[in-house]
């Protein structure tokens, strides 16, 4: 059974930074392309950012492109989502979550796509 876990919210200020964290077993992280989602109270759960199982390959939404940097250490199976200049409308539960693509080729911007979720770290900006 694939175990993801994250780590790394809090509350912080408009404005600010915050480091997520994803962590999983060895054997899954060589395996996996991995990505972040966010849903926020009464929406949809939305793609944030995904990083190929090399970590040369990245992909943002829009709405977070050069404020968010996602990044792997496949030796210490860890994914890390980096966060600054936070605004308002970051606030919400953030998910890391993964699929095996050595045997998958899909689209890592949509839900859809994969098949192991971690159970959400809370990022709440306010003043």
């Amino acid at each position: 059974q694939v175990q993801l876990v994250e780590s790394g919210g809090g509350l912080v200020q408009p404005g600010g930074s915050l480091n997520l964290t994803c962590t999983t077993s060895k054997r899954f992280i060589s395996r996996s392309r991995m990505g972040w989602f966010r849903q926020a109270p009464g929406e949809e759960r939305e793609f944030v950012a995904a990083i190929s199982r090399s970590g040369i390959t990245t992909n943002y939404a829009d709405s977070v492109r050069g404020r968010f940097t996602i990044s792997r250490n496949n030796a210490k199976n860890t994914v890390h989502l980096q966060m600054s200049r936070l605004k308002f409308e970051d606030t919400a539960d953030y998910y890391c979550a993964g699929y095996d693509s050595t045997i998958y080729f899909r689209n890592a911007e949509s839900k859809d796509a994969y098949d192991y979720w971690g159970q959400g770290t809370q990022v709440t900006v306010s003043i």
